[in-house]
């Protein structure tokens, strides 16, 4: 089939929302070149080559490759049936942020670029506009956790105060040393 005539998949029939592909890797939302190149509908490969011959556009700030460190913080967020299956993956994979994704648009060339482009950029605002509708919620959840942390601490205090106490106890309950009396009287040694 001519390039052409390729079958165009709209945002809504992709199999899962756009903005679960999205991670938080070294505090930016990031997506990963496999989730890219499906979405674009080309092998990783291609797409890490066209941004291998592209370096001068994907400065550290637009890609970056995950260390093995975050590549298995990052397995371990996402259980796995299969630990030595590995995701399929042989080497840790490029992370594209916001403005790397839009980057890929210019590298990539292809109406389908453009087009899934639009739609993760989209997926990004969302989750910007998410992210504020519920900064309010956020912070009422901090509240209550350093509300949680002071009450903690009173409950610990409270906790040694009573054991304290209940060894106190102990103390007064248990009868006074019994001293072994002397035996009156003429003691032989066969006693």
């Amino acid at each position: 089939m001519p390039k052409s005539r390729r079958r165009l998949v709209r945002v809504s029939s992709l199999p899962q929302p756009l903005v679960s592909l999205i991670h938080v890797i070294r505090g930016r939302r990031v997506m990963f070149d496999a989730d890219l190149a499906a979405l674009y509908d080309v092998h990783t490969r291609a797409l890490n080559q066209a941004v291998r011959r592209n370096l001068e556009r994907f400065p550290g700030d637009f890609a970056f490759k995950l260390s093995k460190g975050e590549l298995e913080n990052w397995r371990s967020r996402i259980v796995t049936s299969n630990p030595s299956a590995k995701q399929g993956l042989r080497r840790p994979p490029y992370a594209f942020t916001q403005e790397g994704i839009a980057m890929l648009s210019s590298v990539l060339r292809s109406a389908r670029a453009v087009q899934m482009n639009i739609a993760i950029m989209r997926a990004f605002v969302r989750l910007r506009e998410l992210m504020v509708a519920h900064k309010d919620i956020a912070a009422r959840i901090e509240k209550l956790e350093r509300g949680q942390e002071r009450i903690a601490s009173v409950i610990d205090v409270l906790v040694e105060d009573i054991n304290r106490l209940g060894r106190k106890i102990e103390e007064i309950k248990s009868p006074a040393p019994s001293y072994a009396r002397r035996r009156i009287g003429f003691v032989t040694d066969d006693d």
